[in-house]
């Protein structure tokens, strides 16, 4: 299943056969006071601030982004409000980021 950007489900498990010791996931939820917001589009921005790619976050505030290493900003734009969070991804792995809008 697909939202209207063209980007797939996003649900707060990785799916079966990503290797995380192969490679880099920014993952996350976005909330606002602390609940969950879903609908949000979540961009992902290079360390240049150059768009790079976006999803929509389901139901639960969930996004997940498959990287490359550096510097990444991840910014959550919402009806209730936009908010942003900056993340180091230097090797494989899950790299949380927590964004809060409002």
């Amino acid at each position: 299943m697909t939202d209207g950007c063209g980007a797939p489900e996003q649900t707060a498990d990785l799916a079966a056969g990503v290797d995380l010791t192969k490679e880099i996931v920014l993952g996350g939820q976005v909330t606002a006071d602390g609940a969950p917001v879903g609908g949000a589009f979540v961009r992902l921005l290079d360390a240049s601030g150059e768009f790079t790619a976006e999803v929509v976050s389901s139901a639960e505030g969930n996004f997940r982004f498959f990287a490359a290493p550096g510097q990444w900003t991840v910014r959550a734009l919402h009806r209730s409000g936009n908010g942003e969070a900056k993340v180091t991804a230097d090797g494989p792995g899950l790299h949380p980021v927590a964004v809060s809008v409002g």
